[in-house]
């Protein structure tokens, strides 16, 4: 096997061992401690410094898998995660409620810097190893079939995650849940630190912060377009949706295992997207009016259901399941093709520092989202939640109006 490939997998396999256990952490915090009865904006602020550690964490995180290797980076993440999850099995049932609160919120953040140390590092492993291997089908090409296979495998596996934090929680409880995953990614890092090279990505770092945050007009449009489409989504995803179906009369189980097949169903559309996107010769000419089409097209599903919710539609839950789905589609093409555009417009000496940039935008995105789901679903329920996506969604629009179509000599160094 081609080295490049070798470690591409290794790589994937690695990250798909990290975010089971990151989304079966989601649901384990989500419903244990709306089960305790905390709010939905106490429920949000659990999930602040988890989303808030990441802008800083996937900054850092590039420059540093710049500086000293890809492989450290991503074994850094995952003991941080495993150091996450032993900190929040440290926690007492008999706590008072503000201690509990801030105790979570801390391994909380711990936990968010290690997702995206993890991630920046994975993500970035695509570009390094994607140009090492001598591709038949040309460098572009090739770049979006990987990236794409990336993000929607890793993501059918978040999903399975979201069902496996259900299910966990009904049978081993909060602490042996957390205990069980910090073993898993025990196992996990064994075998990074066993199987990759030790400096894979390592290169010659920025040298301040103004080179560091010097970046091309495509990643900097990309950013502004990437906080805007994951606010929109966990504006009413993190809190509203889990919420409002448990508040139909739904089972942790059936939460998790919906929210599970959401997202297993959103990474296997991530995979087909190079199947679904028109490709062109230079990688942006079709790509980049395809993330505008894809944006306006997104836009447009919370708009209905929000008309829905005020309407009072019959057999609500139900029409927001399936307008779930329809989002979910149209979500995971607009992600996919910002994932490749991302690294697409990247130079290859630097692109941990670029990857590392456009998901600090994507943490804070996160984060603003989070904030709003629940201050949104506590002010007007699911309503005032979807309306906000919908106001994100076309901002985002917006923002891919500027995106290059064409590679300057910045962006053309693959």
């Amino acid at each position: 096997m081609n080295p490049a490939v070798r470690n591409y997998a290794i790589v994937t396999a690695a990250y798909w061992g990290f975010t089971l256990t990151d989304g079966a952490l989601r649901m384990l915090v989500l419903l244990h401690f709306y089960q305790l009865g905390y709010s939905p904006f106490t429920l949000a602020f659990l999930f602040l410094l988890y989303e808030a550690a990441g802008v800083l964490a996937n900054l850092i995180g590039g420059w540093l898998a710049t500086r000293y290797g890809i492989t450290r980076m991503l074994t850094v993440g995952l003991s941080t995660q495993i150091t996450g999850f032993l900190l929040l099995s440290l926690l007492q049932p008999g706590w008072a409620a503000a201690l509990s609160v801030a105790w979570v919120v801390v391994a909380q953040g711990i936990c968010g810097v290690a997702k995206d140390l993890t991630k920046t590092a994975s993500k970035s492993a695509i570009k390094v190893t994607q140009a090492q291997a001598k591709a038949e089908d040309g460098g572009n090409s090739q770049l979006f079939k990987w990236v794409a296979w990336f993000t929607g495998s890793k993501n059918a596996m978040k999903g399975v995650g979201f069902f496996l934090g259900g299910v966990l929680l009904q049978t081993l409880g909060f602490r042996l849940s957390l205990w069980a995953m910090a073993a898993l990614l025990a196992v996990v890092l064994a075998g990074v630190l066993w199987s990759l090279p030790t400096l894979m990505g390592k290169s010659k770092a920025s040298k301040s912060a103004r080179e560091l945050f010097a970046k091309n007009a495509g990643i900097n449009g990309l950013a502004a377009a990437r906080v805007v489409l994951f606010g929109a989504r966990d504006v009413w995803f993190v809190v509203g949706v889990p919420v409002f179906l448990y508040s139909q009369g739904w089972t942790f189980t059936m939460v998790g295992g919906f929210l599970a097949a959401w997202t297993i169903g959103y990474g296997l559309v991530q995979a087909m997207a190079p199947h679904i996107v028109r490709r062109s010769a230079d990688g942006l000419s079709a790509e980049v009016p395809a993330a505008r089409l894809w944006s306006a097209l997104l836009a447009v599903v919370p708009m209905g259901l929000a008309l829905a919710v005020w309407l009072d539609a019959p057999h609500l839950e139900w029409v927001v399941v399936g307008g779930l789905a329809l989002f979910g589609f149209a979500f995971a093409v607009n992600s996919s093709v910002h994932s490749y555009l991302v690294l697409a417009y990247a130079g290859s000496e630097k692109a941990a520092e670029d990857v590392g940039f456009y998901y600090a935008a994507n943490a804070l995105g996160r984060f603003f989202g989070t904030l709003m789901s629940g201050l949104l679903y506590q002010w007007g329920g699911l309503l005032y939640a979807l309306l906000g996506s919908a106001l994100m969604l076309v901002l985002c629009w917006l923002a891919t109006l500027a995106l290059p179509t064409h590679k300057t000599p910045a962006t053309a160094t693959t």
